[in-house]
């Protein structure tokens, strides 16, 4: 559902802001203090976060590019329509084809499998930093004799 209102963007520190209304931000759902929010500023799109503020209410932060598009100038009153931004932000890394070819190899994709999502992302991230073959083919080594002995806290350096 979007929310509408109007503020006056203001300068805090460097940053240009503008206060969330409260009645607003009260439906909305933080995530760690923080709300995820996508919405317009003068009918100009954007995508931005709002900043919890103690004894005050959320602060969006716009930036220039915000009031550039939405045509609009520290200490004018712009328009402002937002949203809360479901979208998930999870980034998956790729297997290495060694790493499934040897899993597979071995008999260890179940293994593999049953670790939690954390440690597989932690794995497939580091893997994917590597750069040659022989540093890979290492640490896939390492990860390998983990698994074949089912170490509870599997890591990789």
């Amino acid at each position: 559902m979007k929310y509408h209102f109007k503020a006056k963007i203001y300068k805090i520190g460097i940053n240009w802001a503008v206060d969330v209304p409260l009645e607003i931000t009260a439906k909305l759902k933080p995530e760690k203090g923080y709300i995820r929010i996508k919405g317009q500023i003068n009918d100009f799109d954007f995508i931005q976060t709002l900043v919890p503020v103690k004894n005050s209410p959320y602060r969006l932060f716009v930036n220039f590019i915000m009031m550039k598009g939405g045509k609009t100038a520290l200490g004018k009153v712009a328009s402002f329509a937002i949203e809360q931004n479901e979208v998930e932000l999870v980034k998956m890394y790729a297997m290495p084809k060694l790493l499934s070819n040897i899993l597979e190899k071995e008999n260890l994709n179940d293994n593999f499998n049953s670790l939690s999502e954390a440690r597989k992302k932690d794995i497939l991230k580091y893997l994917s930093f590597i750069k040659t073959e022989e540093t890979i083919m290492k640490n896939i080594d390492k990860l390998i004799i983990q698994l074949k002995n089912k170490d509870k806290n599997v890591r990789i350096p």
